[in-house]
């Protein structure tokens, strides 16, 4: 993604391809950046699990529009696990262990907000899966 300015604006259509696939496995479209922050479209297809990964240094919001599931997050002794739909707005802050998966027949959509905007590939590191 190509940061802008704070006078720069940009505008950017959804593509029917995905872009790249995410650390997690997860099907990832990118949206725009700015210097603060970066959004990017998830797609999970049906009964599929992500593997479960930590973020070293950015926190994101994430925006459910489509399909069902669930979210694991646990931060220390903290941990739960929360049923997702369209409509549902979860966190995810720095340091936060987390998988997701679809448990539904449709493809689990959704939008996701990086603060800062995403460093790179290197920036999620593999942890133990909560579900296999």
């Amino acid at each position: 993604m190509n940061k802008t300015s704070n006078l720069d604006f940009e505008t950017k259509y959804l593509s029917t391809r995905y872009d790249i696939i995410a650390p997690d496995r997860s099907e990832i479209r990118l949206l725009l950046e700015t210097s603060g922050g970066s959004m990017v479209h998830c797609t999970l297809p049906p009964n599929k699990i992500s593997q479960a990964v930590i973020h070293k240094t950015v926190e994101e919001i994430w925006y459910f529009i489509e399909g069902q599931g669930q979210v694991w997050r646990k931060q220390g002794d903290r941990e739960e696990i929360v049923k997702v739909k369209s409509g549902v707005c979860i966190t995810i802050p720095t340091g936060t262990y987390f998988q997701f998966r679809n448990t539904g027949n449709e493809p689990l959509r959704f939008v996701i907000a990086t603060m800062p905007p995403w460093p790179g590939e290197n920036e999620a590191v593999r942890v133990q899966d909560y579900w296999k």
